[in-house]
């Protein structure tokens, strides 16, 4: 009897060890998958109903697994798979895992397709890269759509021509003609202040309404600043401590701001800037900074009342605050403004009682709120001017009546007075005004009033001219650190200045302030990928010859797979790449190296 060493036992079981793990071993290249050798596991369910363990997946590897799109082999885009297999490029197919893509030849390719005359099959007319009819290129790519222009395939159409009563592309509306003035201007953009409704004439919106139209950018049906929505219907800044919040659609790129990658002015898709403020494919998109204009208009929300010894209707309220006591009275407001039961207003200082000029809280709460019978409110405009090298901005009017015309005198229920010079005012009225700014820390703000003038910055009182009184001049140094500390105020952010003001006596009326301006920028998209031209953001530009393939340019303008892009591109046949077009180095500009 042979007896078996311990050693050829050892033996036999490391063979038998390795024939049974070469029988339950997971399929590799030369071995067949458990689907037949489809080298495709997309999921499904084990013989027993339970899922199957796909294990994790490897893009390139040639095994499309159940999260990724594709597999071609590779991890290089340009060939039709995306470098990580997560999508299939425009203008391929990929139906086989492990192999090669293959250029489409369907209508949403991108691709304009001639057709096959022989076969009976009629060619494109265009090719939008989807199969959606209302965009100018139909659902089956055979018909430019009435109104639309489809020059480039793979591009997004556009309207044939401004004032053909078509509203196509980015046009925001179409009265059948070029005229400027009229609410639509000659490249069929909306004009300010109209609403052009489909098959209706242009029309003046009315702002205060509540319902936002035309190119208002809100309305909130009130004459109410700093709540987000300016009485003139423009979205205010949203900053709190100097950090503001974007808003999608206002035209401005804040300083410092990250979250916005475009913002044209508009919420439109397709335009180049999405509603969302991204950036869309086939656009060249640039960031305008924007040169300080050589004058600003600020809104401003006018309050007209009827002083007490004023010439009124005699059923006409008078308020007790105008044309009363006249004194100066410093203190007459508090030192924040902020806060949602303020409403942004200044808040009066004293919790009861009144100041040696004004009487008490629920008058001076009329002051700078809308309140029916007590005051007209009337939104307007300030126009300041730049004053040279210093960047601020400048109003300045000493016979300041901007209601000579306006409020309870337009009414008839009050009659003006004589302002000492004998021209007829009218008196007795405040005024709002609010302002966004950049802190540089050199800015000097100078402020005149005839009476009452309050400034806040940053949500807090930094100047106080209040009481009824002459001409008076106020400054606000912000290259003061003291100033500056009391105001919390950090160089490159973004402030809120508001300047509250009262005419109270039938003496004069002066008012002076200054503002800084701050750098913003906007962004300007035009749909340039396909005319053959290499515009700013564009990579590549080879006309109708952009389409998908090694060596081409992208119906997005961006190069696809190629020699010279410094990726050797082994399943393109490259042995070689360098990334540049050197000749007479090591890699030959054919990205093949010939060892001999």
């Amino acid at each position: 009897m042979l007896k078996h060493s311990p050693s050829r036992n050892r033996l036999t079981g490391v063979l038998l060890a390795s024939l049974l793990l070469a029988l339950t071993a997971c399929p590799g290249t030369d071995e067949p998958d458990p689907d037949g050798g489809t080298n495709n596991s997309d999921g499904g369910t084990n013989s027993d109903g339970g899922p199957i363990d796909e294990g994790p997946a490897f893009c390139g590897d040639g095994k499309k697994h159940s999260t990724e799109a594709c597999d071609d082999a590779n991890t290089v885009s340009g060939d039709g798979c995306t470098f990580d297999c997560k999508e299939i490029e425009i203008g391929f197919d990929c139906p086989t895992p492990g192999q090669k893509c293959v250029v489409g030849t369907a209508c949403g390719n991108g691709v304009v397709e001639p057709g096959d005359l022989d076969a009976g099959v009629t060619g494109e007319k265009c090719d939008d890269r989807n199969k959606v009819s209302g965009d100018g290129c139909s659902a089956d790519c055979k018909t430019v759509e009435t109104g639309w222009s489809c020059p480039f395939q793979g591009q997004r159409c556009k309207a044939a021509e401004c004032g053909d009563s078509i509203v196509a592309g980015d046009e925001e509306c179409e009265d059948g003609n070029t005229t400027k003035g009229d609410g639509c201007s000659d490249i069929c953009r909306l004009e300010p202040g109209y609403k052009c409704d489909p098959g209706q004439p242009c029309a003046k919106t009315t702002c205060g309404d509540g319902k936002r139209e035309g190119t208002e950018q809100c309305d909130d049906g009130n004459n109410d600043m700093g709540d987000g929505c300016s009485p003139l219907c423009v979205l205010e800044p949203k900053c709190v401590n100097g950090t503001c919040q974007a808003i999608c659609g206002d035209g401005v790129i804040l300083p410092g701001d990250t979250t916005e990658e475009c913002d044209d002015g508009n919420v439109r898709a397709n335009d180049g800037c999405s509603a969302t403020c991204k950036l869309e494919e086939g656009f060249a998109c640039t960031r305008v900074t924007e040169t300080p204009p050589s004058s600003v208009e600020v809104p401003v929300v006018y309050r007209d009342f009827r002083g007490m010894n004023q010439a009124v209707n005699a059923t006409a309220a008078r308020h007790p605050d105008f044309d009363d006591l006249n004194t100066g009275d410093t203190g007459i407001v508090g030192p924040l403004y902020t806060g949602v039961l303020t409403n942004n207003k200044p808040t009066y200082a004293r919790a009861t009682g009144a100041s040696p000029s004004t009487h008490g809280k629920v008058a001076f709460d009329q002051w700078y709120r809308d309140t029916p019978g007590v005051n007209v409110t009337v939104v307007s405009t300030l126009k300041l001017d730049k004053q040279g090298a210093t960047g601020s901005y400048l109003f300045d009017n000493q016979s300041f009546f901007p209601l000579d015309n306006l409020g309870w005198v337009k009414l008839g229920l009050e009659t003006k007075q004589n302002d000492g010079n004998g021209t007829p005012r009218n008196f007795s009225f405040t005024s709002e005004a609010r302002y966004w700014f950049e802190f540089k820390g050199t800015e000097v703000l100078s402020f005149r009033g005839d009476d009452d003038v309050w400034v806040y910055i940053n949500g807090k009182l930094a100047l106080d001219l209040g009481g009824v009184h002459g001409p008076q001049n106020g400054e606000v140094s912000l290259a003061n650190t003291t100033t500056v500390n009391n105001l919390g105020l950090v160089k490159g952010k973004i402030y809120e200045v508001v300047v509250f003001q009262a005419e109270r006596h039938v003496t004069g009326s002066s008012y002076k302030l200054t503002l800084n301006n701050f750098e913003t920028q906007r962004t300007n998209c035009e749909s340039t990928c396909g005319d053959g031209d290499l515009d700013p953001g564009e990579q590549c530009d080879q006309g109708n010859a952009n389409g998908p393939g090694y060596g081409k340019c992208s119906l997005t303008c961006i190069w696809n797979a190629r020699c010279g892009d410094g990726k050797t591109q082994y399943n393109f046949g490259e042995t070689c790449d360098d990334g540049n077009t050197n000749n007479n180095d090591d890699c030959p500009n054919t990205c093949i190296f010939d060892p001999g």
